[in-house]
């Protein structure tokens, strides 16, 4: 007896299900992967790390380049605020000086001075000065270099003519003046009236701090930089040699007042005599004044100020106002303590401590 062909389909069918339950997918249980499978892992991985490391570079690189900008920026302003404040001390003082001279000549029935004009002080050209512009041209030429720029006038001309002939020493503070040698340094402790006398005297003041200069910087080449303390000193004399820049740049156009000139040359004459007790005493002078307290400790409020400052007017050291003349000045004390390690003193009482 032959079954049914409809129980035969079911039976075909019910096989066919439960085959297909029972077999599993050739993928679902993979417990290996290839080797290029693991290198395509390792690799995505690596350049995503490398991705972020380079983000956060960059990241870095920018926020350090906006400080920089920032520090440059604030820099600038400072200088600037420096330099205004500079050029109105030095027009007050000029205004106050032609006032006095004004005021003198008045006195004495002379005649008033003739005002410079705009355009000679911002060309700075004086007759005595000048140079025909076609022998302008022509030592332009002999020197190699373009006798005419676009839109130059002879002012300026004359202005880049003396720029490229300026000679300058190789120093640690490079200047226009001409040094003496060793035996014409010692000052005579007096500051000279007339215009030759000052010029001698600030040749004299520049070649002394510039010997001065030279055995400091040699003194820390010579000593290794491998401790905190050497560093230190190395950036102190770094620091001295740019500070001073701006009185050698007074010593060479002349603009130093006298309330200046007076004590460093008796710092300096101090110095070259081996006296560095009286110097230092001198640069106290100069820098904090010597003004008594004649009326006591209890005078010491707001209201009792005024009068306290017009006892105290003479005698003050009002010099630390300026921010350029107190580095400077500051820079001389140093010079004066390592002088005292470079050429000791005959008496050891002058010996600072």
């Amino acid at each position: 007896m032959r079954p049914a062909p409809d129980a035969a389909m079911d039976f075909a069918a019910l096989m066919s299900k439960e085959l297909s339950k029972s077999k599993k997918p050739a993928d679902e249980g993979k417990k290996f992967l290839k080797r290029s499978e693991v290198e395509a892992e390792r690799k995505a991985a690596y350049l995503a790390e490398q991705k972020a490391l380079e983000t956060e570079r960059e990241a870095k690189a920018a926020a350090k380049r906006k400080r920089e900008e920032d520090a440059a920026a604030e820099n600038a302003a400072r200088e600037e605020k420096r330099r205004r404040l500079a050029e109105e001390s030095r027009r007050r003082r000029e205004e106050q000086e032609a006032e006095e001279e004004r005021a003198r000549r008045k006195r004495l029935g002379l005649p008033d001075l003739v005002k410079a004009t705009s355009e000679d002080v911002e060309e700075g050209v004086g007759a005595h000065q000048d140079i025909p512009d076609e022998e302008l041209l022509d030592k332009l030429r002999e020197i190699g270099h373009p006798a005419r720029l676009f839109a130059e006038t002879h002012a300026a001309r004359l202005r880049r003519y003396r720029k490229l002939t300026t000679v300058v020493t190789n120093g640690p503070i490079p200047t226009t003046l001409e040094l003496v040698e060793a035996k014409d340094m010692k000052v005579d402790g007096s500051v000279p009236k007339d215009l030759e006398g000052r010029k001698w005297l600030f040749r004299q003041l520049a070649s002394y701090f510039t010997m001065v200069l030279t055995e400091y910087q040699r003194a820390m080449d010579e000593e290794k930089q491998e401790t905190t303390a050497s560093k230190t000193a190395y950036s102190a004399m770094v620091q001295t040699r740019e500070n001073m820049k701006p009185l050698f740049r007074k010593f060479e156009v002349g603009d130093l007042d006298d309330s200046l000139v007076e004590p460093i040359v008796e710092i300096v004459k101090a110095l070259q005599e081996r006296r560095y007790v009286d110097a230092n005493n001198g640069y106290l002078r100069l820098s904090i004044g010597k003004a008594a307290w004649p009326i006591g400790v209890t005078m010491v409020g707001i209201h009792e100020r005024s009068a306290r400052e017009k006892l105290h007017d003479g005698a003050k050291g009002h010099v630390m106002g300026d921010e350029v003349t107190r580095k400077f000045l500051q820079s001389i004390k140093r010079c004066l303590t390592f002088a005292q390690v470079r050429w000791p003193p005959h008496d050891l009482r002058q010996l600072m401590g």
